[in-house]
């Protein structure tokens, strides 16, 4: 087989990148190995090195990648049913928080998850971080994912949203 061209090369990494932000969302960052992400993105394992030096940099790039495909969500769209169902679509910060807090990213993939969260919470302030916001949301839709299947889930998911919701007087 010969060799690709810069463009196919580029798009090959690009499928990559998607892939493993997707994969490492839905099943962690130790639950899906390069020979996976490899296989989804329709390529062989051994290319995996022509475009990253390490798992760790394809890690780096998929989480950069996954905040930067993130539009600001309302409560409303965030705090749904099909949200919580969807982790390998769904938001980079619920979905890649618990291996940041196990150390299992790189102090550069930590660093652009620092930088992803900054934003989200930015997004959600109108230029001033909503951190409380943003922790009532990402808290709820992970109590929700765990206890999916149970009244409990769709519970956490309504109280968090009537819980940022304004109040309006009549």
């Amino acid at each position: 087989m010969g060799r690709v061209s810069q463009a196919q090369a580029a798009e090959n990494r690009e499928r990559i990148v998607a892939v493993a932000a997707r994969l490492f969302r839905e099943r962690g960052i130790a639950g899906a190995g390069v020979a996976d992400v490899m296989a989804e993105a329709g390529l062989t394992h051994g290319g995996f090195y022509k475009h990253f030096a390490s798992k760790d940099a394809l890690v780096t790039e998929a989480v950069t990648a996954a905040f930067a495909g993130q539009q600001a969500p309302t409560p409303d769209t965030y705090l749904s049913a099909a949200h919580r169902d969807d982790p390998g679509g769904g938001c980079p910060t619920a979905g890649f928080g618990g291996d940041m807090a196990k150390e299992l990213g790189s102090d550069a993939t930590r660093a652009a998850y620092a930088h992803g969260v900054e934003g989200f919470a930015r997004a959600l302030g109108d230029g001033e971080p909503d951190l409380a916001a943003l922790s009532t949301m990402v808290g709820a839709l992970i109590l929700s994912r765990a206890t999916a299947g149970t009244d409990l889930s769709d519970r956490i998911l309504t109280a968090a949203r009537e819980a940022l919701t304004p109040v309006t007087e009549p």
